[in-house]
């Protein structure tokens, strides 16, 4: 691939390119590398195909990812919110230089959103995710309901019942069937 060439879909192969050229900046990096290093010494070899899976998993369905974000991140000490923001910028500067928009939001989206629940895990459900972060993710992932909400899911009417019952059929299929056994 040329440096102007960007990939049209993702594929295990450019997946692969892709976490190690992004690694690779991560190692160099003056604020990441010390970190990742410090934690990774030695394991960089088992780290990466580990990382080529997880993201093969996430945009392709690939199901070979087994794990835990939210533990294998816990443990980590140091980190601070000016490591999401560098890590991010990173990424998504890597994915962008390597997809077409389209393949790229696929990485891009994903990513946001693991950090942001990262973030919020490790900071406190108090904690402000920085504007230029979630204008990111508002810009590639638009929100389907009003600033706010704190969620996607529909809209209903206060004192409205759920759509559908967490187990069996749904609440119209019910009402319908009541209504015929009170006319019977």
């Amino acid at each position: 691939m040329t440096p102007t060439e960007r990939h049209a879909r993702p594929t295990e192969a450019n997946i692969r390119e892709l976490v190690y050229a992004f690694y690779d900046r991560v190692r160099a990096d003056a604020d990441l590398g010390p970190l990742f290093d410090s934690l990774l010494a030695g394991r960089w070899d088992e780290h990466l195909p580990k990382m080529c899976r997880f993201w093969s998993s996430i945009v392709l369905g690939a199901k070979s990812y087994r794990g835990n974000v939210q533990q294998a991140h816990d443990p980590v000490p140091g980190v601070e919110p000016r490591h999401f923001s560098r890590w991010l910028y990173l990424f998504l500067d890597t994915v962008e230089a390597r997809f077409e928009p389209a393949a790229a939001v696929q990485f891009m989206e994903p990513a946001l959103r693991i950090a942001q629940s990262l973030q919020l895990s490790r900071f406190g459900w108090d904690y402000t995710i920085p504007p230029e972060q979630q204008a990111i993710l508002d810009q590639i992932a638009p929100r389907r309901h009003p600033k706010g909400h704190g969620h996607d899911l529909p809209e209903r009417a206060t004192g409205e019942p759920f759509p559908t019952r967490i187990i069996g059929r749904p609440v119209a299929a019910d009402e319908d069937e009541g209504a015929r056994e009170s006319t019977h």
